[in-house]
């Protein structure tokens, strides 16, 4: 989640009738209508952090049993409250209702399959000798761990750390995005009323000071972020001496997808405009470049257009249903808008043009680019619905040039043959490496996670339970017995 996108100030300082300030709020806006959301105060940093540590350790004790079961409670509390979250994120980071909704029932979902993760991959072991003793493996919680959300999932990007991070015994602090503080609020009230305490899984408003501030406090033990990569970097540097605290990186993407032979052109054209397009774009796995065989070229690209010309895009409660709502505001439509020139300007040739029908407002229709004569290609994320395509002659070169990026989140290959497709599978540089699928939508049940700028090698998704608690060995024996065998007089 990087790139030339910007964005609105959210966090206001409230002046008194002195011309002192008084206080600091956090305030969210439609992107779709710029009509206020949400407004509040930011959080206190050094409270927030003295409640989740008092808090932590009664928490911690609890049977494994009691938090699941607490867990469970909270996706019901969810389930109540389903509609009117989807209208909150829908209303606040400007999806489509359809998507909104969908969010909301991955939030739903994510704690079964959590529960699951944290059996299988933190389970209990022991190793029994009859001289040795027995050695266990048995794993602990870290302790308190601040959760940085983003906004274009507001629910469930933050939500996939906070589950697995309460079901191993944390306490955990979340700061939403300062763009989605009305959905961090209701997800944290879901919670609340599912019996974990307010102190135990605290919510956090506040804007990039906030966040910094809790990144570099003594009180936390760890932190969960997702985010663009710029962030996730100043994050990593901030600690960079202090690897007694976990941190947990999952940034964007600059994902390849791959149009190799195939007689399936519709089929393969819905999959590139589902990649590019979904959320507007605003998908840390997203496809930005699609890399298309020279002699398919014509054929992809002609099916491509027509199915992204007929792409809706408008608000989020419009009939008929849009594909896409607006980017997250004008500051980054401005900057998406930039980047398109910028690429026009450099070598770039337009296939679909980049349209804002309202320079007010942040809606942008679908954009194809192709880039094959540009000298240099910007390695960004561009964090919008901007496509940029490269023609290449053979399989190497398409490798070739799905590897000319730091990132390295997703990868997908559209037709060629098995054979193909364990050359890609093997050679591109991905966490997440598909065939014939999408770009987007990663199964719960796998891991979540890529390398390069992607990410610190701590994915998450099914995987999060191995940063949310740490294994501890013990050789264990009811009495001790030792004898020393060598070197006594």
């Amino acid at each position: 989640m990087d790139g030339a996108v910007t964005s609105r100030a959210t966090a206001a300082s409230i002046r008194g009738p002195d011309g002192n300030v008084s206080k600091v709020e956090v305030i969210s806006y439609e992107p779709a209508t710029g009509a206020e959301v949400w407004r509040g105060p930011v959080a206190d940093v050094d409270d927030t952090v003295a409640r989740a540590r008092r808090a932590w350790p009664a928490w911690a004790a609890q049977p494994l049993s009691t938090r699941m079961e607490l867990l469970r409670r909270f996706a019901n509390e969810v389930r109540k409250d389903a509609e009117k979250l989807a209208t909150t994120i829908a209303r606040e980071v400007g999806k489509p209702l359809w998507e909104a909704r969908a969010e909301v029932d991955s939030v739903i979902g994510k704690v079964e399959v959590s529960i699951r993760a944290y059996a299988e991959r933190t389970s209990q072991r022991k190793l029994d000798s009859a001289l040795q003793g027995t050695m266990a493996v048995r794993h602990k919680p870290h302790g308190v761990l601040v959760v940085l959300g983003p906004f274009n999932y507001p629910a469930h990007l933050p939500n996939a750390h906070i589950v697995p991070a309460l079901i191993a015994g944390n306490a955990v602090i979340f700061k939403p995005s300062e763009r989605a503080p009305a959905t961090g609020e209701m997800l944290a009230r879901c919670f609340h009323r599912a019996g974990i305490s307010a102190a135990v899984m605290q919510f956090a408003p506040g804007g990039p000071a906030q966040g910094a501030a809790f990144v570099a406090h003594e009180g936390v033990d760890g932190v969960l972020f997702t985010g663009s990569a710029n962030t996730g970097i100043a994050i990593n540097r901030r600690l960079a001496t202090r690897p007694d605290k976990l941190v947990a990186l999952e940034m964007g993407g600059n994902n390849p997808m791959v149009v190799w032979d195939t007689p399936k052109l519709t089929d393969a054209a819905a999959l590139v405009v589902q990649s590019a397009f979904a959320t507007t774009g605003q998908r840390c796995t997203a496809a930005r470049r699609l890399i298309v065989r020279d002699t398919m070229y014509d054929a992809v690209m002609s099916e491509v257009k027509t199915l992204a010309d007929r792409v809706i895009f408008g608000a989020p409660f419009d009939e008929p249903a849009p594909f896409m709502g607006p980017v997250i505001d004008n500051a980054a439509a401005d900057g998406l808008t930039e980047s398109f020139l910028y690429l026009l300007s450099h070598g770039g040739r337009a296939i679909k043009h980049l349209v804002r029908p309202d320079d007010k407002l942040p809606f942008l229709s679908p954009a194809i680019i192709d880039v094959t004569a540009m000298k240099e290609r910007p390695d960004v994320e561009l964090f919008g619905p901007i496509l940029q395509v490269i023609r290449v002659s053979d399989f190497d070169e398409a490798i070739a040039e799905a590897n000319a990026t730091r990132f390295g989140l997703a990868a997908s290959l559209v037709g060629g043959t098995p054979q193909e497709y364990n050359r890609f599978w093997a050679n591109v540089r991905a966490g997440i490496v598909n065939w014939n699928r999408p770009t987007i939508g990663p199964s719960h049940a796998a891991p979540m996670g890529g390398i390069g700028l992607s990410g610190n090698h701590r994915p998450t998704g099914y995987y999060a339970a191995d940063y949310c608690a740490y294994p501890v060995a013990s050789g264990e024996m009811e009495q001790p017995r030792a004898v020393i065998g060598v070197g006594l007089r």
